[in-house]
C-alpha cells in the first residue's frame, strides 16, 4: 500500500512539473465538467521525455480530456465542453481532445466496426484504453491507474487487449518506437488482460 501511494505521488509530481500538464491541473476545477480527467498517452509521454532526455513536448500529439455526462449525450454538448477547454487552456502549446465518455458507445461502432456497451464512468472507460500507460488518468485531486503504475514508471508499453487488436497496437507501437527508440515495447502476446482497479 505504501509503495502504491509513493508511485501515485511520483506520477503526480511528474504531471505537476510539466509545462502543459501542470498548468492544466492547476486550472482543472474551472473546466466545470462532471467526472473529468486528464488521460490518454500524455502523462506517459511526459515521463518518457524525462527518462530519455528529450524536450518536454517531444512527440506529444495532444492532451486527452475525458469526462462523463450521461445527461447530455449530444455532439453539441461535447463541442461546447471542447470550446470551453480550448479557451481555458488557450495559452498552452497543446492540441486538446475532449470526449464525453458517456456517449462513446454511440459513435464507436461506426468508427471501429464493433459495438461496445455504454461506459458507466470516465474512470471505467480508461480500463478499455489501448495500453496500460494510456489508462492512467489524473485530475486535481485523484490519480487512477486501473492496471497499476509499474509499466508507467518502468517505463514500458504493454497492450490492453480489452478492445484493440494486434494491428492497432503495432501501428501505435511503431510510432512510439520511432519517437522514443529506447522505450521498451512489449509484444502483443504480453498484453494485459484485466485491470486491477488501483
Amino acid at each position: 500500500m505504501i509503495e502504491q501511494a509513493a508511485q501515485k505521488q511520483a506520477v503526480r509530481r511528474i504531471a505537476m512539473d510539466h509545462v502543459v500538464a501542470g498548468p492544466m491541473l492547476r486550472r482543472w476545477p474551472l473546466l466545470g465538467l462532471p467526472d473529468v480527467w486528464l488521460s490518454g498517452s500524455l502523462l506517459a509521454q511526459v515521463w518518457w521525455n524525462i527518462c530519455f532526455d528529450f524536450p518536454s513536448l517531444h512527440g506529444i500529439d495532444d492532451a486527452d480530456i475525458i469526462y462523463f455526462d450521461p445527461d447530455d449525450l449530444s455532439e453539441a454538448g461535447e463541442a461546447r465542453a471542447a470550446d470551453h477547454a480550448a479557451l481555458l487552456f488557450a495559452d498552452l502549446p497543446i492540441r486538446l481532445d475532449v470526449k464525453n465518455q458517456a456517449r462513446v458507445h454511440l459513435w464507436y461502432p461506426d468508427r471501429f466496426g464493433i459495438p461496445i456497451p455504454p461506459y458507466r464512468s470516465a474512470r471505467g472507460a480508461t480500463k478499455t484504453f489501448p495500453t496500460t500507460v494510456s489508462a492512467v488518468a489524473i485530475n486535481d485531486v485523484h490519480l487512477s491507474a486501473p492496471f497499476g503504475l509499474d509499466d508507467f514508471l518502468a517505463p514500458c508499453v504493454r497492450a490492453n487487449a480489452t478492445l484493440i487488436d494486434r494491428a492497432f497496437y503495432e501501428r501505435k507501437s511503431r510510432r512510439w518506437a520511432a519517437l522514443w527508440p529506447d522505450l521498451v515495447i512489449l509484444p502483443w502476446e504480453d498484453a494485459a488482460q484485466r485491470p486491477t482497479d488501483k
